[in-house]
């Protein structure tokens, strides 16, 4: 598929326009590209009209709202002449799939990828994954010129995030549109690599990743750093296949075993100016060169790569969605999250780096910044970073967005049960819940993984009783209980959830 016919080169759209793109419908369209200053432009899109002049070297227009339809075709004219034509475009909703690893996890490395693509021809998704080349160079502007939207029918579909295309699967089924989703991810980056230097230097708690940064840069040789870098990439495209080819061959591998077999791994190579986990190398590389394309919302699985610096998590995040509501011009763009779920490596001797991650999410959903938030507790798995079943993921991502979004469903449909508050009565401690008045379900023997503290802060296990809609704990070990809280550990079994099969949300009482 070629990505639209461009009749000359002087005067383009944006790479993100191609034949079979989505876009966003009941918002204003926006539309941009390149042209020599001065001149005169026109968009078309099936009934609607817009112009502009160009500035400098950009050219932008707006075009009116629409509702869902479509094929359209969009042309660029100037002077009376097509400079560029698109066809097959789709009026629906356009949704960017944003995060590390989790979020960029392939269709055809899930555990329901394979059922998935036997029926994906039927479904109205759309798919564009914007080009993961880190340092903008000649072969990072050629990547992006060959880059174009894909169809459920494609040969490349077994690439789409997995979380990704299963959202979109449930809203297009949902609200009869098509769907598209802008694939804006990279496995193994901080929130840091995703906003401007500016944003990241502006606090106290997040200006450590760009002074780091900063200080590494001055002690550089550029001229090593080079080799290094291109010393990397020969090393990696010889060890990388090598290891997808012994965990096909060995799926219940260790991953100290794969690294007998294969050998040592030496990711994430030298950070430096061409590295992806640069602070504000993504922000330029991947996610401006998308802005400000019309969506309908933000779905962000990412944090697992912050758990070094917990403590600065709330104000990294935050600061990453202003900064993208900010790039693509609304201060109210719906922004859903992953809370991260239970995960432990078995050589890890760390059993809360991912406690404070979670709260920060939350606690961002609880004052209104996050909009949506998919409680994904019991999602995850031991020894394994990457869970292979991304679709009840993204269901819960999808619940969140019909209910917030869309105004589908209640709030007892999308929510398990979240600390609201606590009393203390004697030597008990009772903990009351939101969307909780349907009750609890109790999955296993016993609930587990409540603890109760005293004044001296120690925190000890404590047994958990439910009553109604509120969960009574008590400890023989705590007799002035203080504080509580609940799964405050990155990986133990999950055995409370709401009566809709959602788990209750981990917390601590206080901060």
């Amino acid at each position: 598929m070629c990505p639209g016919i461009k009749v000359r080169k002087n005067i383009d759209c944006a790479a993100v326009f191609s034949d079979h793109c989505v876009l966003q419908r009941r918002k204003d369209i926006r539309v941009w590209g390149t042209a020599p200053h001065g001149t005169e432009i026109e968009v078309f899109l099936h009934e609607a009209k817009a112009t502009c002049t160009a500035m400098g070297h950009d050219w932008e227009v707006t075009l009116p709202a629409m509702e869902a339809g479509g094929p359209f075709v969009l042309e660029v004219v100037s002077e009376g002449r097509v400079y560029q034509r698109f066809e097959d475009i789709m009026v629906g909703e356009v949704w960017l799939a944003g995060g590390q690893s989790n979020m960029e996890y392939m269709l055809q490395q899930d555990a329901d990828g394979a059922v998935a693509m036997e029926r994906m021809s039927a479904s109205k998704v759309r798919y564009y994954q914007v080009q993961r080349v880190p340092y903008k160079d000649d072969y990072f502007y050629r990547v992006e010129q060959e880059n174009h939207w894909m169809l459920p029918e494609d040969a490349e579909k077994g690439t789409w995030s997995a979380v990704g295309y299963y959202f979109a699967e449930c809203l297009a089924k949902e609200l009869n549109v098509t769907v598209g989703i802008i694939g804006c991810n990279w496995g193994g980056t901080s929130a840091c690599a995703w906003q401007d230097k500016e944003s990241i230097s502006s606090r106290d708690t997040t200006k450590i990743y760009w002074e780091e940064y900063a200080h590494l840069l001055a002690k550089q040789d550029p001229a090593e750093y080079e080799k290094e870098w291109l010393d990397y990439q020969v090393w990696h495209a010889d060890w990388q296949p090598r290891m997808d080819a012994y965990y096909a061959e060995n799926p219940t591998t260790t991953w100290e075993e794969a690294l007998a077999a294969v050998g040592e791994c030496r990711w994430p190579g030298p950070v430096g100016p061409r590295c992806e986990f640069r602070p504000a190398g993504l922000y330029e590389c991947m996610l401006k060169r998308v802005v400000p394309y019309t969506l309908g919302g933000v779905i962000y699985y990412q944090g697992e790569s912050d758990d070094h610096r917990p403590e600065a998590y709330y104000d990294l995040f935050g600061s990453l969605i202003g900064v993208w509501r900010r790039e693509f011009r609304e201060e109210t763009l719906p922004f859903l999250c992953v809370q991260l779920p239970i995960h432990h490596y078995e050589s890890d001797s760390v059993m809360d780096k991912w406690c404070a991650i979670r709260e920060a999410q939350m606690r961002l959903h609880r004052e209104g910044v996050v909009t949506g938030i998919a409680v994904a507790l019991e999602c995850g798995e031991y020894n394994n970073i990457h869970p292979v079943h991304k679709k009840e993921v993204a269901r819960r991502l999808a619940i969140q967005a019909l209910y917030h979004v869309f105004d589908k469903g209640t709030p007892m449909e999308v929510y398990g049960p979240v600390y609201r508050e606590c009393i203390v009565r004697g030597e008990t401690m009772v903990l009351r819940f939101d969307y909780a008045e349907d009750g609890f379900e109790v999955r296993g023997s016993e609930i587990t993984n409540f603890e109760l503290a005293g004044k001296d802060g120690k925190f000890v296990p404590a047994k958990a009783v439910i009553s109604g809609d509120s969960v009574i704990l008590s400890s023989g070990a705590v007799k002035s209980p203080v504080a509580a809280r609940y799964m405050w550990i990155d990986y133990a079994e999950v055995t409370l959830f709401g009566a809709n099969g959602l788990p209750v949300a981990p917390f601590r009482t206080s901060l």
